[in-house]
């Protein structure tokens, strides 16, 4: 008598029918909380679904109160928010801004918008962030080669993790740099006991559907500046002059967020907290599961850094016998998704050509990093499924 295998055991068809049978589990999906359908109510009942209203003022002042800053502005996107900060700040055509080169593109196309260059600078391994050390060799080298010092940094927490802020900030203080603080993935961090995007002259948020909180999209820029927060609005605006018919004596942009998604912002305020509170147990699943003498996590660097693990972030150690790649494909076939970490800006074809100071530490990084399921709202199940194939994998290889 013979016995047949199931069809989901053999090639490119079993093995999607073997994913369909499953529920994705996805790396970061949106996640509401039950608060953000009343506001969004109440903007259908004012009629209120213009660009502003009441929701886009309450959740600015959501924003500024949790963050512990004067003023914020609601925006379509964290990209929007680096771009006006760096008009703000009055970036001009050929200056130089220092950004990480351990990054999204987002931190760093927004130079471009305005005509300026990027400078990358390295990373180093205690937090993955910009190298206090590379940072200063940067801008001493760039002194030395065009007369100036850049007069901006856009300095990254990547993953939710905070940068080596006193360092880089005594840095900047000395040459007299502008700081714009990207904390898109690290709303609900700290570090020494104070929000990420209090500490630079300007920072900036995304509400990007992946992020710890969503309003489907959109993002926040922020600043004890009040003065440089009412520009960002009436840029974001499109510059219209005060008055009733329409004048406008500067370029402005289509940037406001929408009365309807701040609604859903407002509400996703109201579970901040409970979302980092969830990711950071995620985290510790983690760090609990995985053979600790094969991977290495991000890790606060010590009892000054808190950091709200956007995404659990990892590397595989090259002496286990197995890589990145391995891992992420496992994953894929019982349809959990994983993620390389961000490739270097240095490395990529549109910003290759332009300065890059460090040791290379990010493309080491590349090569060994992994982004795991990292959802505020995985279950008891997926919990069980990741265990069971994190298990199986490293069982595989021995």
């Amino acid at each position: 008598m013979s016995h047949t295998a199931p069809r989901e055991s053999f090639g490119p068809l079993g093995l999607i029918t073997k994913m369909r049978s499953k529920s994705k589990i996805y790396l970061s999906s949106p996640h509401m909380g039950g608060r953000e359908q009343s506001f969004v109510n109440q903007a259908f009942e004012t009629n209120w679904v213009a660009p502003l209203g009441a929701n886009v003022d309450g959740f600015e002042s959501d924003i500024s109160k949790y963050v512990g800053v004067a003023a914020a502005a609601a925006l379509s996107s964290g990209t929007a928010a680096i771009h006006l900060a760096l008009i703000i700040l009055g970036v001009k055509p050929g200056d130089e801004v220092l950004v990480s080169t351990f990054t999204f593109s987002g931190s760093v196309n927004p130079i471009l918008y305005v005509g300026a260059a990027p400078v990358m600078v390295e990373s180093e391994p205690a937090t993955w962030n910009i190298d206090p050390q590379a940072l200063k060799e940067a801008i001493e080298d760039r002194k030395k080669l065009t007369g100036k010092v850049p007069g901006v940094l856009i300095l990254v927490h990547l993953y939710g993790m905070p940068a080596r802020l006193d360092e880089i900030l005594e840095i900047c203080r000395e040459y007299g740099i502008f700081v714009i603080e990207d904390a898109a993935e690290a709303l609900g961090s700290r570090y020494k006991g104070k929000k990420s995007g209090s500490f630079g002259d300007l920072g900036i948020f995304s509400f990007n559907g992946n992020k710890i909180i969503t309003t489907s999209g959109g993002g926040a820029l922020v600043s004890d500046n009040a003065a440089w927060i009412e520009s960002a609005k009436f840029l974001a605006a499109q510059a219209r002059d005060p008055g009733l018919h329409y004048q406008h004596s500067r370029v402005g942009f289509n940037y406001r967020m929408s009365n309807l998604l701040a609604g859903v912002g407002r509400g996703q305020m109201r579970v901040l907290d409970n979302r980092v509170a969830k990711r950071r147990e995620i985290n510790q699943f983690y760090r609990e599961l995985m053979p600790k003498d094969c991977v290495c996590f991000l890790t606060e660097p010590g009892e000054d850094y808190f950091s709200n693990h956007w995404l659990t972030a990892l590397r595989i150690k090259p002496e286990s016998g197995v890589t990145n790649e391995d891992l992420r494909l496992h994953l894929h076939k019982e349809n959990i998704e994983a993620r390389p970490v961000w490739k270097p800006m240095h490395l990529q074809p549109i910003f290759e050509k332009y300065p890059y100071y460090g040791n290379r530490w990010s493309e080491k990084l590349f090569e060994e990093g992994l982004c795991l399921p990292s959802g505020s709202n995985m279950t008891e199940e997926n919990y069980h499924r990741i265990r069971e194939t994190i298990y199986s994998f490293f069982h595989s290889f021995g």
